[in-house]
């Protein structure tokens, strides 16, 4: 559900186990973002057993043992990667160490389920792709914009059955609450967290290959700027960008820092879907000065208007999907062509963007 702050987003949805209590053993290591509760949390409610968490700072390994009683407290990293039971590691590392933990996980003979940005160069993501092949393990990304919100996940269905048609283009609004002093050092250092249209940019890149049904895209036009932070001169605190998808489809997209304190959540994601036959509006998180709960999905086609309130109807598929694929080595949930897709395109709309403001 959501909260004040984006980093502690930990949606909880309707448990619906697809493997028995133990089948399916998990850890969580590297909790350096919030999201990781997210994450462990979908997971556990599609039937994985948290069995280990492991995090150096064992302030951050208290806070997550209140939200996950029961779980072992590991001494090392290696003790979680020497376990042979543990199927699948998920992890919030800093983004520029997140490559570098997946790989070890990997070569370690597991599945890594990683909070976006997954890599913070290109560099990185084609050593990456380079493990994944020779190993044969999942490199999975906690893309939750889409995978973690309900009317997201809808829209996505909605899409599937042609409800508007072929999609011709979608626009992005992708807004956070700054809270600054709530943030840790690596957040202000763009080595670190990669710049703004690689961290949280990278949500809607991914939307946009996922509602388009595109498999690759050209970034057309990219900005970034520190409008009101010099404070922190190494911050993007707003982002855009433009992008075509291979088969015509149109991309527009803007993030940024700015949620203004009065806001009831962190953010007031939106996403507008135009297809042939009719357009989608989702309102992710709030629907401003009417109702304080997300999911609204707004549909208009032929047979009408129609106002979906989603909360609690859905579910999160993805998570289910995402344990059987690592089981049976099917890619149900998300292929990992997607996935390293998506990290690409935010990677290349970052590395081309026009400064537009310092």
């Amino acid at each position: 559900m959501s909260s004040k702050d984006g980093m502690n987003y930990a949606p909880k949805g309707k448990p619906n186990p697809v493997v028995k209590e133990g089948e399916f053993p998990i850890a969580a290591v590297a909790l350096d973002h919030g999201h990781i509760n997210g994450m462990c949390n979908g997971l556990v409610e599609a039937g994985a057993t948290l069995k280990w968490v492991y995090d150096p700072d064992l302030e951050k390994v208290e806070k997550f043992i209140e939200a996950f009683p029961g779980v072992q407290v590991a001494e090392s990293l290696e003790q979680v990667l020497e376990d042979e039971e543990i199927k699948l590691v998920a992890a919030a590392a800093i983004p520029n160490k997140r490559s570098e933990l997946g790989i070890k996980v990997m070569e370690a003979g597991k599945d890594y389920f990683t909070d976006k940005t997954p890599f913070t160069s290109l560099e990185q993501l084609e050593e990456a792709k380079k493990v994944v092949e020779r190993t044969g393990r999942k490199y999975m990304v906690y893309f939750s914009e889409r995978l973690h919100v309900e009317a997201a996940v809808f829209a996505g269905d909605l899409i599937k059955q042609g409800a508007i048609g072929r999609v011709i283009q979608v626009t992005g609004f992708g807004p956070h609450r700054l809270n600054a002093d709530t943030r840790p050092d690596w957040f202000f250092k763009k080595e670190q967290y990669g710049g703004i249209l690689c961290d949280i940019g990278s949500h809607q890149i991914e939307q946009f290959l996922y509602y388009t049904g595109n498999e690759d895209a050209t970034v057309l036009h990219s900005k970034v700027g520190n409008y009101n932070n010099p404070e922190y001169p190494e911050l993007e605190d707003y982002g855009d960008a433009t992008l075509v998808g291979e088969n015509g489809a149109t991309f527009i997209f803007k993030v940024d820092w700015f949620t203004p304190d009065g806001l009831g959540t962190w953010g007031d994601g939106r996403t507008f879907i135009t297809g042939t036959e009719g357009t989608i509006e989702l309102r992710k998180y709030i629907d401003v000065a009417k109702n304080e709960t997300g999911d609204h999905l707004f549909l208009v086609n032929k047979e009408g208007e129609k106002h979906y309130q989603l909360r609690g109807e859905v579910g999160f598929p993805f998570f289910g999907q995402l344990i059987l694929d690592c089981v049976n080595r099917t890619e149900n949930a998300m292929t990992q062509e997607h996935a390293f897709k998506a990290a690409e395109l935010c990677l290349k709309a970052q590395e081309q963007a026009i400064i537009v403001s310092k």
